[in-house]
C-alpha cells in the first residue's frame, strides 16, 4: 500500500505537469517556445524563449561540475585508497555533513562571501552572477560525488589491487590504471546524479545568480535559471489559470525531461559498463 502511494504520487505529479503544460501550449506555439531568444512572460509584451533559462541552467551546472568532480573524486580516492581506516571513519561523516547544510545558507554564503572575494580578482563581476552561484552549487554537490564515488571505489575487490602490485605497479598506477576503471560505472553514475542535483538547485541560484533572464555565456553577469524563475512566479502574485501561472509548469516540464534524461542515461551507463566480480 505504501509503495502504491509513492507510485500514485509520482503519476499525479506527472499528470499535473502534462495537463498544465498542454494548456500552456494551447496559447503559446511550441516553435516559439523553443526558438525565441527572450524570456519575459511577466511583461506587457510577453516573450517565451525557454532557451534563455536552459542556457543559464546549463552554465551554472557546468561550473558546479567543474568544481565538484575534481574535489569529490580526489576526496573519494583519498578516503578509499590513502587514508588510514580510523581517519576514513572520521573524515567521511564530516564530509557528508556538508550535504546537510540548508541551501539557503549556501546561497547567502555565495552572495556575501564568495562574490566579494571574486570581485577582488575578476573585473566586471556583478553582485549577482552565475560564477559564484556555480562554485557554491559545486561545493554543495561535492559530498554527493565524494560519498558515492568512495563507495564505488571501496567496493573494488582487493584481489585486483594485489594483482597490480604483484606485477610491479605503484600505488598511483594501481589507482589510476586498475581501481578507477573498475569503479567507472559507479563514478559516472555519481557525477550524473550530482548533475541532476545541480540542474534542480533552487535557493542558491535564486539568491546568488539573480533573476535577470538574458541569453549569455558570460558567468560574470546576473542570469535566471529555470528553478529561479519557478521560485519567482510561485510567490503567489500571478492568478491561478493565467498564462503566466502556466509558464511554471511548462518550465517544470522541461526541467523534468532534462533530469529524467540524465537518470535514464545513468541507468543505461551503469548496466552497460558495470563490472561484475566473483
Amino acid at each position: 500500500m505504501f509503495a502504491l502511494v509513492s507510485i500514485g504520487t509520482t503519476i499525479g505529479v506527472i499528470a499535473t505537469l502534462i495537463f498544465e503544460t498542454w494548456a500552456f501550449f494551447q496559447e503559446v506555439p511550441l516553435w516559439r517556445f523553443l526558438s525565441d531568444t527572450q524570456w519575459t512572460p511577466l511583461f506587457v509584451n510577453p516573450r517565451y524563449g525557454i532557451v534563455v533559462l536552459i542556457t543559464a541552467t546549463i552554465m551554472v551546472a557546468a561550473i558546479a561540475l567543474a568544481v565538484a568532480i575534481p574535489l569529490g573524486l580526489l576526496s573519494a580516492i583519498c578516503l578509499s585508497e590513502y587514508a588510514p581506516p580510523p581517519a576514513r571513519r572520521w573524515l567521511k561523516p564530516i564530509l557528508e555533513i556538508l550535504a546537510g547544510v540548508p541551501t539557503v545558507v549556501y546561497g547567502y554564503f555565495a552572495l556575501l562571501f564568495v562574490t566579494p572575494l571574486l570581485q577582488q580578482v575578476i573585473p566586471g563581476l556583478q553582485s549577482f552572477n552565475a560564477l559564484s552561484a556555480g562554485i557554491v552549487v559545486g561545493i554543495a554537490i561535492t559530498p554527493l560525488i565524494a560519498s558515492l564515488s568512495e563507495d564505488a571505489i571501496y567496493a573494488v575487490p582487493q584481489s585486483l589491487r594485489q594483482g597490480a602490485y604483484a606485477l610491479g605497479a605503484t600505488k598511483r598506477e594501481t589507482v589510476v590504471g586498475v581501481v578507477l576503471p573498475a569503479a567507472l560505472s559507479g563514478i559516472v553514475s555519481a557525477c550524473l546524479l550530482a548533475m541532476s542535483r545541480a540542474v534542480g538547485e533552487t535557493m542558491i541560484v535564486s539568491i546568488a545568480a539573480g533573476q535577470n533572464p538574458r541569453l549569455t555565456l558570460d558567468p560574470r553577469v546576473s542570469v535566471a535559471t529555470m528553478t529561479a524563475f519557478i521560485a519567482q512566479v510561485s510567490l503567489g502574485d500571478t492568478p491561478v489559470g493565467s498564462i503566466e501561472y502556466r509558464t511554471i509548469f511548462a518550465v517544470g516540464m522541461v526541467l523534468f525531461l532534462m533530469t529524467l534524461s540524465l537518470n535514464i542515461f545513468s541507468f543505461w551507463f551503469v548496466r552497460r559498463f558495470q563490472e561484475k566480480y566473483e
